[in-house]
């Protein structure tokens, strides 16, 4: 094995366990990464999803502190409902051929990118005129794991936009339960994956050492950072990973 590659999949673990940390989208950084290595689209989420989980874990203990309940849902609720929801996502993805899912991608990044770009002007607007109760919370996490589980793909951003929504969450206030349930949907989809032998580790390994790094860097550097940094930074990775996506799936 050459170094080279082993160093991409360290370097893109960094950087994608930073932005989960940050604002979501981890993925952005690492799918590409590990595709440009040679993986299959399928099992490059799987791997990435697995790499990235001890730097959701490790930015999640870092904001320990600021765990609470949610709309007056309790924590462990929450974990529940996106463990479940994790399980149920990376099963589709296992049933998922390789070439149908390189055609889902591009959409799914998409989604992401709007929701990132938009996402917290629609919120404010419909915060303004619609009040939602704890059903539709409930209801929304269990997709949101179900969608961590299967892709994962700025679940952070989606979950921010969404808990603005339903619970008037700023975002800033999310950075705890919102690392906390991603490290919770990659568990479960991280079981799933291993299990069906869908992780590469000699990717895997060198991306979930950056991972971690990034993790805690990120977490740490967040407490920091302006919104609007982190944002900027954000909506930059995320535009650019899903034009290259498109050009890849349809160019």
């Amino acid at each position: 094995m050459e170094f080279t590659p082993l160093l991409i999949a360290a370097a893109a673990g960094m950087i994608g366990g930073a932005m989960n940390a940050l604002a979501g989208g981890g993925t952005f950084a690492t799918l590409p990464a590990l595709i440009a290595l040679g993986l299959p689209a399928t099992i490059a989420n799987a791997t990435s999803n697995v790499a990235l989980l001890p730097g959701a874990a490790a930015s999640a203990w870092a904001f320990r502190d600021e765990l609470h309940p949610v709309a007056g849902i309790a924590v462990a609720v929450l974990a529940a409902i996106t463990f479940a929801g994790g399980l149920v996502g990376s099963m589709l993805l296992v049933m998922t051929p390789t070439e149908t899912f390189d055609v889902i991608v591009p959409w799914l990044l998409l989604f992401a990118f709007v929701v990132m770009a938009f996402g917290k002007r629609a919120a404010d607007w419909l915060h303004a005129r619609v009040t939602i109760g704890r059903p539709t919370l409930l209801a929304t996490q269990s997709l949101l794991g179900v969608y961590g589980g299967y892709f994962g793909g700025g679940v952070g951003l989606v979950t921010t936009a969404l808990y603005g929504l339903l619970a008037g969450i700023q975002p800033r206030e999310l950075f705890a339960i919102r690392t906390a349930m991603l490290a919770v949907a990659n568990l479960a989809a991280a079981l799933v994956f291993i299990a069906f032998a869908m992780v590469w580790w000699w990717a895997c390994l060198p991306m979930l050492a950056g991972g971690i790094l990034g993790g805690w860097l990120g977490a740490h550097v967040g407490k920091r950072l302006s919104p609007g940094a982190v944002r900027a930074w954000t909506l930059l990775v995320t535009g650019a990973t899903t034009l290259a996506f498109f050009v890849r799936a349809y160019g």
